[in-house]
């Protein structure tokens, strides 16, 4: 990791400038997340100075003046969207400009004309969630588009599925708008006085170097771009300089508005997935399938479809897609778009004919609606992060991965690729995109080893001459960054020439992203001069997760359903995500192995890791599982083991271990608690539960282990509670009991044993060891009878499932509760039929939900299985979270949690539930509902009876 660019002083005096000059926005030099923002999805890392989140186009103009001043012009400048580059592009000292965190606004929609001003911080799916009641979308659909930025797409002129037809980003650009220091210069609009001698500069640049750059740029539907000579410069005359800026990664200036063309969204779509035995048949099944003018044909290999096996992704595939024990396949993704229903129809029947006679094709399947297309393109687009998960030392790294060569030229190409990887001994995944000849070709590096970064030179010097000897380009989808450092030799010395004019014209300093693309005499960053980030931690080391972190940045999805991850949803703030955290977690323990870490960097660190919810969608939703709370864990357990404790953990660590006295001796404190309660908000808590310790009939507690399951009655089924739910929530266990009951089952409540939850939140790990022997103790006793187990609450079920296998304990099988009855429905059991009810809907708990993705369908089944029909609509985290929800300091980010995705789904008369006991708390706390255990809602559907 690259240290301070800038001196601190320098760095002080630019932000009281900024404040100065009304600057509205963030300007941050914490440590956290310089370090956050050090990162990108590649294997680089460039700490940067200081950190500005302009909160519109005034702010950027504003932004462009200060630095202008002669005391800033030793400050880089580089802008940054998504992070999502592979190859560094946004990464570099200076000043980083976020435009994600506020630069995220749709400004204008031309329904008639097909146009959208957006600001680049825009993600692309947010973009075209916003234009899909119209009619529209913007075409390049990237495999990132949950993250990715316009702005980002537009400075890496990025591409993607369908770009054969549709295009890159630079082709569906019509016009951008950039912030000088002058003030805004619009390409839309005539040029102000200020800015024409610039452009009549970079004008003169451009046409005496345009022969040179079209000698040397293929004609490709992937062609080059960025410094885009030729199109910049119509053969018509005119001078279109926005075109310079398409692909150039902000090295020319600050772009403030984007102006994007928009296409119709076609109301016909088909999808064909066809596995073959092997991949070269699926490669070379493209030429024949082109014939058919599909939208896209796209590809994964052995490698990586045994990725997706492994994590469970491939279940989602029809069964004649699977492959069988010890089979791989290659798989090969063929869409088709359009207007005219028969037409389309008749194309697909050809292809359909075409695809039987093709060599290796074992099967083939057709999608049947737009819910399923999505969710089998989500199995190709899962490729990307699967490769990542490869254990060991040496994993895939994007450098290599996006050539784009001819497409008749493809196989030839590939032949002599993949003997490179293989003369250097490096093992690879595929897939990509073969219409347009770009395959993504990751090899597997350690990049902590000097060799194998030797290896990332030697193998990127012979990939560059293959392009050049397949009339290809180096960079076809995923921009340049520090692989511009070839760019010179690529498109020879007079473009170049030209294209360094072209900068001076707009840079003349040379201080957007410096030491990327085109350059003085100063030189490019290079692939292997460019500082690399720590790629492993020593074995067995507890924080080895921090550096499984690629950089995908699936954590940053924009989508409010989807629980990944809730604080940065909330917050829009870097180190508010498990990328952040594991940035920072991965620079902290590099200074803890020496000694002390800055205290800067630690309460930085320590501040973050307070913001996290601990939903543990991370563990199960990122593609490499970085378990930020299991990682916080450890942090905590070497930072309190160094400071003194905040009283109100101490209390609530106590209050945990205490738990099964507390519950004996509830007689005594149930009177107390209104007054106990309100003792909270002296400790910074507030809106506790207002019932404490219920206690349910003795006749549903198993405070003693019989000698066999027979004296449990018929069809026992043992309820396990956690210490939370046991001490404050008498509805649910009332709920679970009565529906049980109504299902013709014998419920009983084990006796407390608290899991040890809050001990291993707080990293009092001692403690969660001992709490979590004596419950897999219980548990096993009950286990050896037969019993069925299952968790009333899924945060519990879930952590007997993911944190004790780490810690070393393996409990028996704890189910939840819709898993205990799918199973008894699918053993030949008969529930009783409901006469009716009124509509319900169902929300899981986003733990649950995350780590098991069918839990909504599964109470789907067992509802219908009782003649009941329930609706399970998707959510975020609602913001509780156990102790986060209830904490004064946490309240904005709790309640806008909340309003992103839940609010508006309590809305209505339907029946409604909830699976988690913090999703109910907040419901009742900020909405006034009242919400059942599903359980409840079964035995009200049933019997109408609570016990």
């Amino acid at each position: 990791m690259d240290g301070m660019g800038v001196e601190m002083d320098q760095v002080t005096r630019f932000a009281s400038a900024l404040r100065q000059a009304g600057f509205g926005g963030e300007v941050e030099t914490e440590a956290a997340l310089r370090v956050a923002m050090s990162t990108d999805n590649s294997v680089y890392q460039i700490m940067p100075d200081v950190i500005v989140a302009p909160r519109d186009a005034a702010d950027m103009a504003r932004l462009a003046s200060v630095l202008d001043q002669p005391a800033f012009h030793s400050l880089g400048v580089t802008a940054r969207g998504g992070g999502t580059g592979t190859n560094g592009q946004s990464l570099n000292r200076g000043v980083i400009v976020d435009t994600r965190r506020h630069m995220n606004r749709v400004l204008a929609v031309d329904a008639q004309e097909g146009w959208a001003d957006v600001e680049p911080g825009v993600v692309l799916d947010a973009l075209n969630d916003a234009l899909r009641p119209s009619g529209w979308f913007f075409a390049p659909e990237t495999s990132t588009s949950t993250r990715c930025t316009i702005g980002g797409m537009v400075s890496t002129d990025a591409s993607g599925k369908g770009s054969r037809v549709y295009g890159k980003t630079s082709d569906n650009i019509i016009g951008l708008e950039l912030a000088r220091p002058e003030g805004l210069l619009s390409s839309l609009a005539a040029p102000p006085d200020w800015a024409t001698g610039m452009l009549a500069r970079a004008e003169a640049a451009a046409r005496a170097g345009r022969a040179a750059f079209i000698a040397h740029t293929p004609r490709l539907n992937r062609r080059f771009t960025g410094y885009d000579l030729e199109r910049a410069c119509p053969e018509a005359g005119g001078f279109e300089w926005w075109r310079l800026f398409l692909g150039a990664e902000g090295t020319l200036g600050l772009i403030s508005r984007i102006r994007v063309k928009l296409r119709r969204i076609e109301p016909e779509k088909r999808l064909l997935v066809v596995g073959f035995a092997q991949f070269r048949q699926a490669l070379a099944a493209a030429g024949a399938l082109m014939a058919f003018a599909p939208t896209a044909i796209e590809v994964m290999d052995e490698r990586v479809q045994a990725l997706a096996g492994e994590a469970g992704i491939l279940a989602r595939l029809p069964p004649a897609l699977r492959a069988g024990a010890w089979q791989r396949l290659a798989y090969v993704f063929i869409e088709f778009n359009g207007t005219d229903g028969p037409a389309l129809e008749a194309r697909l029947a050809a292809c359909l004919a075409c695809l039987e006679g093709l060599e290796g094709a074992r099967a083939v399947h057709m999608a049947q609606g737009l819910a399923e297309i999505k969710a089998l393109w989500a199995i190709r687009s899962a490729g990307v992060g699967l490769l990542g998960k490869i254990q060991g030392v040496a994993r895939p790294v994007a450098f290599v991965e996006d050539c784009v060569v001819p497409p008749e030229n493809l196989p030839a190409f590939l032949d002599e690729f993949l003997a490179v990887l293989e003369g250097h001994g490096l093992e690879f995944g595929i897939y990509g995109h073969v219409d347009v000849g770009c395959l993504h070709v990751r090899p597997a590096l350690n990049i902590d080893s000097a060799e194998d970064r030797q290896k990332l030179g030697a193998v990127s010097d012979a990939v560059f001459a293959l392009t050049r000897k397949y009339g290809g380009v180096f960079w076809g989808e995923h921009g340049k960054g520090v692989r511009g450092a070839y760019l010179r030799a690529w498109i020879g010395e007079e473009a170049y020439a030209a294209l360094r004019q072209v900068k001076a014209a707009f840079d003349p300093q040379g201080r957007f992203n410096p030491g990327k693309l085109v350059t003085g005499d100063e030189g490019a960053l290079g692939i292997l001069t460019t500082p690399f980030r720590p790629f492993n931690a020593p074995e067995g080391d507890a924080l080895a997760g921090a550096f499984r972190c690629n950089g995908n940045a699936q954590c940053l999805s924009y989508e409010a359903s989807t629980p990944m991850c809730p604080s940065y949803k909330a917050t829009a703030d870097l180190r508010q995500s498990p990328k952040g955290r594991a940035d920072a977690l991965r620079d902290w323990h590099r200074q803890r192995q020496s000694g002390p870490a800055d205290p800067a960097l630690e309460a930085g660190l320590l501040a973050t890791l307070d913001g996290c919810l601990g939903c543990k969608a991370c563990a199960s939703t990122c593609p490499v599982q970085v378990d930020v709370p299991g990682l916080r864990s450890a942090f905590y357990a070497d930072y309190y083991a160094r400071h003194a404790r905040p009283l109100a953990d101490r209390l609530a660590l106590l209050g945990e271990r205490l738990s099964p006295a507390s519950a004996a001796c509830a007689p005594v404190l149930r009177p107390l608690w209104p007054v106990l309660g309100k003792l909270g908000g002296v400790l910074g808590m507030l809106d506790l539960p207002r019932h404490y310790a219920p206690k349910p009939p003795r006749r549903y507690r198993l405070d003693k282990l019989p000698q066999d399951a027979t004296a449990l009655g018929a069809r026992p089924v043992v309820l396990v509670q956690d210490w939370f739910s046991a001490l404050f929530d008498g509805a649910a266990q009332r709920d679970a009991i009565a529906g049980l009951e109504a299902l013709g089952y014998r419920p009983w409540l084990l006796k407390l044993h608290p899991a040890g939850k809050v001990a291993q939140t707080f990293g009092a790990l001692p403690a969660f060891m001992a709490m979590a022997t004596r419950l897999c103790a219980a548990l096993a006793a009950l286990a050896r009878l037969g019993v069925p187990l299952v968790g009333l609450d899924p945060a519990l079920v879930m952590q007997l499932r993911q944190d004790y296998p780490k810690a070393g304990l393996i409990p028996p099988s704890v189910a939840l509760p819709q898993e205990f009855l799918v199973r008894e429905l699918e053993a030949g059991r008969v529930f009783p039929q409901a006469a009716g009810s009124a509509p319900m809907r169902l929300f899981s708990h986003c733990t649950e939900s995350t780590a098991v993705p069918a839990a909504g369908a599964l109470w789907r089944r067992v509802y219908e299985a009782l003649g009941l029909e329930v609706e399970t609509p998707s959510t975020g985290c609602c913001g509780m979270a156990g102790l986060f929800g209830h904490q004064e300091r946490h309240q904005r980010v709790s309640r806008r949690l909340f309003d992103l995705s839940w609010r508006a789904k309590l809305e209505g008369e339907a029946e409604m539930a909830a699976s988690g006991f913090s999703c109910r708390c907040q419901a009742e706390r900020l909405a006034g509902k009242q919400l059942r255990h599903p359980l409840g809602l079964i035995a009200q559907a049933l019997a109408g009876k609570t016990p």
